[in-house]
């Protein structure tokens, strides 16, 4: 009996853990369900591997991304992470890019 009481908080701690971890996990899984329902052709978005392109065409699985004018890539909708903020991507002009100074590295 003793060894009973001795384990009992154990397992409510872990299945407190458990289950406080499969809710954020659900809701995490909800939230990219839901971009996924939303991405929208003309989109910029990001890929799970970092790449950046503007959405081409969709379709149930896939999404057809634009990473360079004329180029255009076919990706997985799992792939892509999130949306691009359309206010903050056009801030980054390649004019601008030109304009700004390249950072230096110091030297050793």
């Amino acid at each position: 009996m003793n060894q009973l009481l001795f384990f009992l908080p154990l397992f409510v701690i872990m299945a407190a853990v458990m289950f406080f971890s499969s809710r954020r996990q659900r809701r995490a899984m909800q939230a990219t369900i839901e971009l996924h329902e939303s991405l929208r052709v003309g989109d910029r978005v990001h890929t799970t591997s970092g790449l950046q392109g503007r959405i081409t065409d969709i379709t149930d699985d896939t999404v057809d991304l634009e990473i360079a004018p004329g180029v255009v890539t076919t990706w997985m909708k799992l792939a892509v992470r999130d949306r691009i903020d359309p206010q903050g991507a056009d801030l980054e002009t390649p004019e601008r890019e030109q304009e700004a100074e390249p950072q230096r590295l110091p030297k050793d």
